[in-house]
């Protein structure tokens, strides 16, 4: 029998390690100088040990991640061109966002007929006659989509619902019978990120959003099964966290399923959050937004897509998206982050987290199921309040210099001019309506920062020859 090469060496115990670092520590308190505090309330240890680990639970990773290029169907034949544009420049599936309701818009289906690529659906409205055409218009082309229609995702993020509750509910439970449509169940968690929410409460949130629909299903005579689920995520900049959020979150749906006793098949669509992104070096999006597609892909994405770096200021552009596409196109086909399953499983401290995430994230969904659900929560406005103070904290963090965005608030260049080159407005916008709830509003970290700086520029703009 052949010697392995760690035969020749004793194992060391989690015990005895942490005893050697107390030694070289020489003094020093081993909890205050090592351990990590965070605002999920998950003490982050200096290392993790096989001796602490126990694998209590298996988690079905994701079949293969697509690059996904998302579009707007508003102008049918630019969208059309855009769309076979970006399928030959590498785009492996599209994400189609449908504003409104319009029998011509069905054209850009047929044009893609003959594209054998995967196509996600949403719709941002609630017409049923509409969507009966479109799977009528699919079955006839042997397509099959994955949909996605989110009353609750409506009534969070604009204050109301599409219609009403009881119109609208009427309206998901009839997609069931769409034979065209794989998929009923759609939920976009991105507001609670994007909105300032830990990643606890994203993952808690999202969980009773889901929970709403498939009580609806239990209660309905269309209950089919397996129910496939469609969640779209914001992936932050907490690397191994967000990793592990996307873990967390297949554990948790996992976990819903089997105790309602039902099947769930789950379709994870990621993209980078904007909660981070900024005007300033805005250069250092680029790199934000390739770590968020990491953590994206590692935690077990479905369909990760990318966010330009000039989002947030600039209309769209043939740079800006190319260069978006193959920051995945690079993670994939030069980085080869496709040809490993599972990747990070085995990793002490990723699976630690994921276990933390999971069982915090549980106990927040139970609260809140235990004060009737969580639509009864967000006309409660108990669901903002935590959000709010969440993002408080965290904006907190950014002017006291604790947290970092660079180019931002540290490490700044002074001679960088943003005012003339805002063709977007990148700022939290307030609109005057009535809303039956206060809408969960997404806002980016640094906008006050940004509002001071933009106020300087125009403060020291030196007036021209002709204004003198």
């Amino acid at each position: 029998m052949s010697k392995k090469l760690f035969d020749d060496f004793d194992p060391v115990s989690a015990k005895a390690w942490k005893q050697k670092i107390q030694v070289d520590l020489k003094g020093a308190d081993y909890n205050e100088t090592l351990i990590e505090k965070t605002g999920e309330g998950i003490d982050v240890k200096p290392f993790y040990h096989a001796d602490d680990h126990e694998d209590s639970y298996v988690i079905n990773p994701a079949q293969d991640w697509l690059v996904t290029e998302k579009l707007y169907l508003e102008n049918i034949e630019i969208t059309i061109e855009n769309a076979k544009d970006v399928i030959d420049r590498g785009a492996e599936s599209l994400w189609i966002i449908i504003p409104e309701a319009d029998e011509k818009k069905l054209k850009f289906f047929k044009a893609l007929k003959d594209y054998n690529i995967p196509l996600y659906v949403e719709f941002l409205f609630s017409d049923f006659d509409f969507f009966q055409s479109v799977d009528t218009l699919l079955q006839d082309q042997g397509q099959t989509v994955l949909v996605g229609y989110d009353p609750i995702g409506q009534l969070a993020s604009s204050g109301n619902w599409f219609k009403n509750q009881k119109q609208d509910f009427e309206v998901l439970i009839k997609t069931l019978e769409l034979k065209s449509f794989s998929n009923a169940i759609h939920v976009d968690a991105r507001v609670y990120q994007n909105a300032g929410g830990l990643i606890i409460q994203q993952l808690a949130y999202t969980l009773a959003h889901l929970n709403e629909y498939l009580n609806l299903l239990q209660n309905s005579s269309q209950k089919t099964e397996p129910i496939a689920v469609n969640v779209i995520v914001s992936q932050g900049s907490n690397y191994f966290f967000e990793i592990a959020k996307l873990k967390a979150l297949r554990l948790l749906v996992e976990s819903l399923a089997q105790e309602l006793d039902i099947s769930i098949e789950l379709h994870i669509i990621a993209e980078p959050t904007k909660r981070n992104q900024t005007l300033y070096d805005y250069n250092m999006n680029m790199l934000r937004s390739t770590t968020e597609c990491m953590s994206a892909i590692l935690g077990g994405a479905d369909w990760v897509n990318n966010l330009a770096y000039d989002e947030i200021f600039h209309k769209r552009n043939e740079f800006g998206e190319r260069i978006s596409r193959n920051q995945l196109l690079i993670l994939k086909k030069e980085s080869y982050f496709d040809k490993v399953s599972n990747p990070v499983d085995g990793t002490y401290y990723i699976e630690s987290l994921t276990k933390e995430l999971a069982e915090k994230a549980l106990a927040i969904f139970k609260i809140i199921e235990a004060g009737k659900g969580f639509i009864q929560q967000l006309f409660e406005g108990k669901i903002q309040k935590k959000i709010k103070e969440s993002a408080t904290k965290e904006e907190e963090k950014l002017i006291s210099g604790d947290f970092t965005l660079v180019g931002l608030n540290k490490y700044q260049n002074p001679e960088n001019k943003m005012a003339q080159d805002l063709e977007l407005f990148p700022f939290l916008k307030y609109h005057q309506r009535k809303t039956l709830i206060e809408p969960i509003l997404e806002k980016r970290l640094s906008e006050s920062i940004e509002k001071e700086r933009l106020d300087d520029e125009k403060k020291n703009v030196q007036p021209s020859k002709e204004n003198k």
